[in-house]
């Protein structure tokens, strides 16, 4: 009975056993920050919240991303439970523009060695992009006003995530102004981070014992022996950075508009309405998370519109060009955020450009040429068809045409199933001739 409990106590307390050292959880945050990026940091930081985690280790190496974007990461880093610990790495890896901020906001920031971080420099449509080559030792001071705005509320806004962490402020606005940028070693000295590690493992092991002020509390972190856990993206997330890649976006509105058009041109087609209806609401829902300029689209509505009405109104070509040259400009602008990742393929927008031209005003002529074709009706359409003798008879018998069955008198022997031409119509009579037999 003594072996029988202590075996049940082993079992029961086994589980503790195997989490004693407990759990942190790896993100990988890689290339552009947008609202994929957003979206899986806010899934991993809700799963480590659950799954009660020792600590989440945020792995960077992005050239920078979206405003909205990274507010969102940084909010959620702020309010996590589970301390975050944004790590710059592998060797070569940089936290650009985007990724100045969520290091400062992270409460431990670490780098690896041949690592940068700076170059925090607003860009007005909405996205954080570095500085062109030679442009980080020129100050030049914000032209417009709104530029100065941004900048200044760029710089509030980092310098508040300094203050929180008691990282260097000065430094800071000068990455904003300035877009400076710093090697490891250097943010290390200037206390823009708090170390260096060279791989996860250094990480973990420098970080045990640390104190870090999570949500109001001191939290001692405990490091040693942790099980590091990767957080994948699920499915949503995945599907999230398709749709809002501005190439895909830009495909699927077109796709919608060229679908609807020829719905609305040639009625009862239902395939390129349904394609073109989905293909539409999936571009507008990545629109509305992306920071579009609605004069280019405008532009590209405009542009549709100019080359639609060179099908119907002979402008010698002026509608046709000016629709060109109205899209190519709009695509061009739809999404000039600046930020590397979010931008539309020059190459794309030619050809699409080039296709649309030719589509648009050659393939509605040819339906509107069609259409203005005089219908024929009655007596003419027959005419226009070939009968089949539905039996075999001399002189009359039934036809079949245009899937009505008419009384038909010929002037030699048909066979059923012959195929037989329709010479003249006299009241509900139809007379035929066998194809190949007609008299001259």
């Amino acid at each position: 009975m003594a072996i029988r409990r202590w075996l049940l106590l082993f079992l029961a307390c086994l589980p503790l056993l195997v989490r004693a050292g407990g759990v942190a959880l790896q993100l990988d945050l890689e290339g552009p920050i947008g609202p994929a990026a957003a979206d899986y940091v806010e899934s991993g930081l809700t799963h480590a919240a659950e799954e009660g985690a020792v600590l989440v280790v945020l792995r960077l190496d992005t050239p920078g991303g979206l405003d909205a974007s990274m507010r969102a990461i940084i909010k959620q880093i702020i309010a996590s439970p589970v301390p975050v610990v944004a790590y710059v790495a592998p060797s070569g890896a940089r936290a650009a523009s985007a990724g100045t901020y969520i290091v400062y906001a992270a409460h431990v920031a670490a780098m690896a060695p041949a690592t940068s971080i700076g170059a925090a420099t607003p860009v007005q449509l909405g996205g954080l992009s570095p500085p062109r080559r030679g442009d980080e030792k020129k100050e030049k001071p914000p032209a417009s006003a709104m530029e100065r705005k941004l900048v200044n509320d760029a710089v509030a806004f980092i310098k508040g995530l300094a203050q929180m962490r008691g990282r260097n402020a000065e430094w800071a606005e000068k990455a904003v102004r300035e877009a400076a940028t710093l090697t490891a070693e250097e943010a290390l000295r200037q206390k823009v981070i708090d170390l260096i590690a060279t791989d996860i493992g250094d990480l973990l092991r420098q970080l045990d014992g640390r104190r870090v002020q999570v949500l109001g509390r001191t939290l001692t972190l405990d490091t040693d022996g942790l099980t590091l856990e990767r957080w994948r993206p699920d499915w949503r997330t995945r599907l999230l950075a398709v749709l809002t890649d501005p190439n895909v976006a830009y495909i699927l509105m077109l796709i919608g508009i060229y679908g609807l058009l020829f719905e609305f041109s040639n009625p009862g087609a239902v395939v390129p309405g349904v394609l073109g209806g989905i293909c539409l609401l999936l571009a507008l829902f990545a629109f509305q998370v992306l920071p579009v300029n609605y004069a280019g689209l405008g532009l590209i509505l405009l542009g549709l519109a100019l080359m639609v009405a060179e099908a119907f109104v002979p402008s010698f070509g002026i509608l046709g060009i000016g629709g060109i040259v109205a899209f190519t400009l709009g695509s061009i602008l739809l999404l000039d955020t600046g930020v590397p990742g979010f931008e539309i393929q020059r190459e794309l927008i030619l050809g699409f450009a080039i296709a649309s031209g030719l589509l648009l005003i050659f393939g509605l002529g040819l339906i509107l040429k069609a259409r203005r074709r005089p219908a024929l009706t009655g007596a003419e359409e027959v005419l226009q068809h070939p009968a089949v003798a539905l039996e075999d008879f001399e002189r009359e018998g039934w036809v079949l045409v245009l899937g009505e069955r008419w009384r038909a008198v010929s002037d030699r022997p048909v066979r059923k199933g012959q195929r037989l031409k329709v010479v003249a119509v006299e009241g509900l009579t139809l007379h035929v001739t066998p194809i190949g037999e007609e008299r001259p």
